[in-house]
């Protein structure tokens, strides 16, 4: 069965120090563990997908102006992925199965092509990484359950800035989304 490697959000905006909706330690402590998860996708020549929150600010029309302070915004360096994540990305960019995706929702499936990719590619297993666990990945994860995809989710390779929420979503993908927590 093809596999596709989804990294979800992993930037400075969610992660840095001084990021605008950072995660913080628990996010800049996953960077080795995704970084080392990326080159074996790529090495293997499987599909590695950057999927990553694309904003604009003040936007009145987007349900998360309301809820967050601004982040992610077009144009920024809060966009960049964190740490060696965006050498490796801008390393490896040109090659046809590494793929940047923009995305303006929690899900990388909704209001994106990622769906279409993975089925022109017969892809049936998603492995997941990135942040927020209980957000972005967990939304991703339900929309991959309700697609009929078989899910993997590397609990050293997600994080989120609510410990409790973390813990849910890890035991919500093994227990109700059937998924693989490795």
């Amino acid at each position: 069965m093809n596999r596709a490697l989804i990294h979800i959000d992993y930037t400075n905006d969610f992660v840095a120090p001084d990021g605008a909706l950072t995660c913080g330690r628990p996010g800049q402590d996953i960077e080795a563990k995704i970084a080392d998860i990326t080159k074996r996708f790529i090495a293997d020549g499987d599909l590695v997908v950057f999927a990553i929150d694309l904003h604009t600010k003040d936007d009145p029309y987007h349900p998360e102006t309301k809820l967050f302070p601004p982040h992610n915004l077009a144009g920024t360096e809060g966009r960049h992925l964190y740490g060696s994540l965006q050498r490796i990305y801008e390393e490896h960019r040109h090659l046809p199965h590494v793929v940047w995706m923009d995305k303006t929702r929690y899900s990388a499936f909704a209001g994106t092509n990622l769906e279409i990719l993975l089925r022109a590619r017969g892809i049936g297993e998603v492995h997941l990484v990135g942040v927020c666990t209980d957000i972005c990945v967990l939304h991703t994860a339900v929309d991959a359950y309700n697609k009929g995809f078989r899910i993997v989710v590397h609990k050293d390779a997600v994080a989120s800035f609510d410990r409790d929420g973390h813990a849910w979503a890890l035991r919500h993908f093994q227990h109700t989304l059937g998924a693989s927590v490795v």
